[in-house]
This record gives C-alpha cells, structure tokens and sequence, in this order.
C-alpha cells in the first residue's frame, strides 16, 4: 500500500456536499456537510495545472443551479453571481438540474463538460468558471423525441476522446448514445446493437435508455455502456455493440468504471430488475472484469451481505494513484466505501449521510493546501 498520496473525496449528496480525506486510503476524515439542505447531483474533481480544484453542481432550490468551485478544499467556494451554467435567452429554457462535469484531458487545460437536464452539454474554456451550450445538440432534429428517463431527461455522460479532440462521447437517458466528429459541431446516434426491450421495434436507432458510458483506458475507441437491461462493449467508436453481460448476475444498473491506464480492467455495480432495484438477492458486490467484459468476478469483501439500496450512475469512481488505483461509491442509505486496492476490500468512508447521488476521488496536485 502506498502511504505517501494525500487523497481527497468529493459526496455529493441529496442533502448536501462531503469532504473526505486520506492518505491511505483506507481510514478517512470526513468533513461537512458544505451546502447543507441543497442537492449535489454532481462533483468533479479537476487536478490539471498544477491545482486541485473541486467542482460541484450545486441545486440550489430557490437561486436554481449552477457550478460551484473551491481552490482550497473546501474553505471557500465561489458564487457565481449570474450562474455558471445558463441556457441562451432565445432557447426559452431553463436549466433544471446539473447531472455531471468532466474535466477534459491534461492537453486540453481549461476544458471542463457539464450533462444536464433539461438534454443539453455544455463547454467550459476556463475550468468551470462559465459554460457555453452546445448548439450541435441542442438544435438536433431528434431532440423532439428524446424522452425521459426515471429521474428526468438529461445528458448523464460525456466522454472525450483522449487522441482526438474533435471525438465526443455523449449518453443520455432517454434518447442512447451520440457521437460528434467535428468537436460538438454536429452530432450522429450510435446505438446499433443495443436493445431495447420496452420498445416495438427492440433495434431503434436511437431512443435507447443508456445508464451510463466510459471509455477503456488504452483505447479510445473502446467503450462500455450499462444499459436500462443490457451491459455492452463497442471496439468501433460505437458504430456497433456488443453484449458482454454474461457472466453477471443481472444486466440492469448504473454504474460502469473504467481503469485510468490498464486497458480492458472495468468495474461495474449490477442491480436487480427495473422494479427492484437493489443489489442482486441484497448482497452488494462490485464485479470486475479484466478481459474487456469477457468475463467477471465479483468482489465482495469488506461490503454488506445484506443491502437494499442502489448506487446511481455518478455515485461512484476510481481514482488516478501512481500505485493501485482507488475505487469509490455511495449508496442511496448514504453508505460510502472506498478500496485502496482496484476493489479486491473495501473500507466505510462514512455512513448514514442522506442519500449519495455524486462521488469522486483525486490524489491531490501540486503542494497541499
């Protein structure tokens, strides 16, 4: 184990926003709540140029909301007084709910993306200080047809390409995976092979109920996707799907991790069924799969026999140690756990916070604050 990381975890919760830190790993000292009372459906934690900076998507219920950064781990915390993140007057649209930030690649510093609700992406130039929509997908004929999913209509994921900067990724519930090759500029379906088992026609070309997307460490145009029934792997770019559920013990879920060097190494969370949703019989376990999704094996240890509550899709995360690499998640009972080993134990973070809707972990940049 590597003692010399000083590692921070940002909880998003219904409720409010938790600090966690560490320098193993595997005992935690939890700080909060920050934001208490507002929900925080998203975090991020950007470590690019030479700063740790912690993003939250902040709902704030009577303001409405926006991004919130802290520099300093918490101490303090802008305010943006207009909000970060605002759709153009002529839209005629108001922001709903901010459902995920991702910080581009070290190459492309400033960038920060943001999913959100009511189906939107939006781009930041200057670390999330302000967001600019994206037109491309806004302005998509489809856009009429997306629907909701369980908890709204909203982009949950976004994937940049890391070799090529005109190559995005974006998921969305419902409505399925889209893809742009010309920077945002426009942008197409690429569904082909993921099923839809509430749907007539089982192969639309758009309309799935995508969970969540991430992308294989080694290759870009690997990805994985968790669907609302059906877990899948495209080696195209998402021209074309695969299933890889076998060897799992329900398809349904949220969460799909991918290592941050070690290509083919995924996480997943299975769940049961679409009513229950609980983990598979109450036990919670993690499955990992170091083959690409060719097979699986569940890790358990360290995580409750008996659970009857679900992770969601931003709940949980892996972090980028030199050594082994964290992995990291909450539940709906406001359980977290972390393990300091890429899942083979977990540890308890903390327990009954209010319901955990965002997680990430960061070893810190630069000196520590």
């Amino acid at each position: 184990m590597d003692n010399d990381q000083r590692t921070i975890m940002a909880i998003g919760t219904k409720k409010g926003l938790w600090l966690a830190e560490s320098t193993d790993r595997e005992t935690w000292t939890l700080n909060g709540p920050h934001f208490l009372n507002l929900e925080v459906p998203s975090v991020a934690i950007d470590t690019r140029e030479g700063r740790t900076r912690i993003l939250a998507g902040v709902n704030d219920w009577h303001w409405g909301p926006t991004v919130v950064y802290s520099d300093d781990a918490g101490a303090t915390w802008s305010e943006p007084e207009q909000g970060a993140i605002k759709f153009p007057a002529d839209t005629d649209t108001a922001l709903a709910r901010i459902w995920h930030l991702r910080p581009d690649t070290a190459e492309r510093p400033g960038v920060v993306w943001a999913g959100c609700e009511p189906i939107s992406v939006f781009r930041s130039t200057d670390s999330g200080e302000s967001f600019e929509l994206n037109r491309g997908l806004w302005d998509h004929p489809h856009r009429s047809q997306w629907g909701a999913g369980f908890g709204g209509a909203a982009v949950h994921s976004i994937v940049p390409n890391v070799r090529d900067e005109n190559t995005i990724h974006a998921a969305m519930s419902t409505g399925g995976v889209y893809r742009s090759t010309d920077g945002g500029t426009s942008w197409e379906p690429r569904n082909k092979g993921i099923r839809v088992g509430f749907d007539p026609d089982p192969y639309p070309e758009f309309g799935q109920c995508v969970h969540h997307i991430t992308a294989d460490a080694q290759d870009p145009n690997r990805l994985y996707a968790q669907n609302h029934g059906g877990v899948y792997r495209t080696d195209n770019s998402g021209d074309e799907w695969i299933s890889i559920a076998d060897g799992l013990p329900a398809d349904f879920g949220f969460v799909f991790l991918s290592h941050p060097r070690t290509g083919g190494t995924v996480w997943t969370i299975p769940l049961q069924g679409e009513g229950e949703r609980i983990p598979v019989g109450g036990r919670l376990s993690v499955y990992r799969s170091t083959d690409a999704g060719n097979s699986w094996r569940e890790q358990h240890n360290g995580l409750p026999d008996a659970e009857y509550n679900v992770v969601l899709r931003d709940a949980a995360a892996v972090d980028e140690h030199p050594g082994s690499v964290g992995v990291y998640f909450g539940t709906r009972g406001g359980e977290v756990f972390a393990s300091n080993d890429e899942g083979a134990h977990f540890a308890t973070v903390a327990t009954r916070l209010p319901d955990v809707l965002s997680v990430r972990a960061a070893q810190f940049a630069g000196a520590a604050q």
